[in-house]
């Protein structure tokens, strides 16, 4: 941006397609942003007096959708502790990159934050660092060691949005129950990892006959499917909310669906990568598509893909897991599980919304309202009024999947050309990410 556009204090875009499920907006509009909030909308907006000012910087918006700008219920970004992977202030920068004004932060850091201290200095680092904005999910058991509850009163206190032990799912049913009522005291979701570690010691990808060729260790769909049917038991029976991270298989689908007809207090996220990619990218040992829930087989795919689409799942996440060429360039079997995401769900997932598999209203509801009401924040919105959290896309425009602002590139899209560029994105109501044309 140049140094005359930073110094106006009003953003038009003119001719733009807007859309926001939230208030039924599916239009080509000008959006004016004036110091930060939402003035106008609307066509003809953009009156020719206001865009001949000086203050006004202009975009024309003709071929680009205007979106609520998301918000991500699942990153690592690595801070304290394995800054060498990810840090706030770059993991911040790849949210912005991706379209996102909000990231929920997952607790397994170096230390765990399991207490307010560490939520406060997550919490402050943030700010210092500006962008989109932060938001700690603590744990759930101290040290995440499955055993002792944390002071949720604390965490919420300081910050935090949930509570998760994610990268180790809680195996006591006991202390499951008592994280559900405990979290229920302050209206926090109890995010779960649902794994059965007794079923996957040992695993390394997904158990079918790509693992089998491969000669290695399977994962079963059942480790997945045991601790969500329990959890969601557990659920009705505390009145907690209960959040499934993840989801990776058809039978948690089809226990989700089935807890959510009978009105249980239960919601689910998927990540881009198991709607995309099935247990066959792994052939050739590819580390990069090694992750943790695996990747599966093309029904559970496609089970995913309908309970997105129908609501089942409510929102996408990216699970954003940035490791360094250290943890990936090796044998399968040391490599850690995970990829980065923050920067990659629009141009992966635009191809599901340009076949028809997912509609659009639902792609952005995904993306912005639904996990943001999973976790109580207020979702960005195209209202007049509203403060300017928005994201700018260029769905045709292509963009080639090699230079990001995340410190690792554990992705199998890196050096991919896609269509669908985050061209602008707007977080507090400033401009946090311009593309560089």
């Amino acid at each position: 941006m140049s140094p005359a556009a930073a110094e106006r204090d009003v953003l038009v875009v003119t001719q733009v397609r807007a859309i926001d499920p939230a208030v039924s907006l599916d239009a080509e509009v000008d959006v004016v942003v004036e110091r930060g909030k939402i003035t106008r909308i609307g066509r003809g907006a953009a009156s020719p007096e206001l865009l001949a000012s000086e203050r006004v910087e202009r975009i024309d918006g003709k071929g680009s959708w205007m979106l609520p700008a998301f918000v991500d219920l699942h990153a690592h970004l690595r801070e304290p502790g394995e800054e060498y992977k990810e840090d706030i202030r770059t993991g911040l920068t790849a949210a912005a990159r991706g379209g996102f004004a909000h990231v929920c932060v997952m607790p397994n850091t170096k230390p765990v934050n399991d207490k307010r201290s560490i939520t406060e200095a997550m919490v402050a680092r943030a700010r210092e660092v500006g962008g989109p904005a932060l938001h700690p999910i603590g744990a759930i058991t101290m040290g995440q060691n499955g055993a002792e509850l944390t002071e949720m009163a604390d965490l919420k206190d300081a910050g935090a949005v949930g509570v998760s032990d994610d990268g180790k799912c809680v195996m006591s049913a006991a202390v499951m129950r008592r994280a559900l009522e405990y979290a229920r005291t302050f209206d926090l979701p109890v995010i779960q990892h649902a794994e059965d570690h007794t079923l996957t010691e040992g695993a390394q990808m997904h158990d079918g006959p790509i693992a089998t060729r491969l000669g290695l260790r399977g994962w079963p769909r059942v480790a997945e499917d045991i601790i969500v049917a329990r959890d969601v038991l557990l659920a009705e029976s505390t009145g907690g909310r209960y959040h499934v991270a993840h989801v990776s298989t058809l039978g948690a689908v089809r226990i989700l669906r089935e807890a959510k007809a009978r009105g249980i207090a239960v919601t689910a996220e998927v990540t881009p990568h198991h709607l995309v990619l099935s247990h066959e990218a792994v052939l050739g040992y590819d580390t990069a598509c090694k992750v943790n829930p695996p990747l599966r087989e093309k029904e559970d795919i496609d089970a995913l893909r309908a309970a997105l689409a129908d609501g089942t799942i409510d929102c996408i996440a990216t699970d954003h897991a940035p490791h360094s060429s250290l943890e990936k360039d090796c044998e399968f079997a040391e490599a850690r599980p995970g990829m980065i995401g923050l920067e990659l769900v629009v141009p992966v997932l635009l191809g599901l919304v340009r076949d028809g598999i997912i509609p659009l209203a639902r792609f952005v509801d995904a993306l912005c309202r639904a996990p943001a009401r999973i976790v109580s924040l207020e979702a960005p919105s195209l209202r007049e009024g509203s403060l300017a959290e928005l994201t700018l896309v260029a769905p045709d425009r292509p963009v080639v999947l090699d230079r990001f602002a995340s410190k690792s590139k554990n992705t199998p899209f890196l050096g991919k050309t896609m269509s669908g560029a985050v061209v602008m994105t707007l977080a507090g109501g400033r401009v946090v990410h311009r593309l560089d044309t």
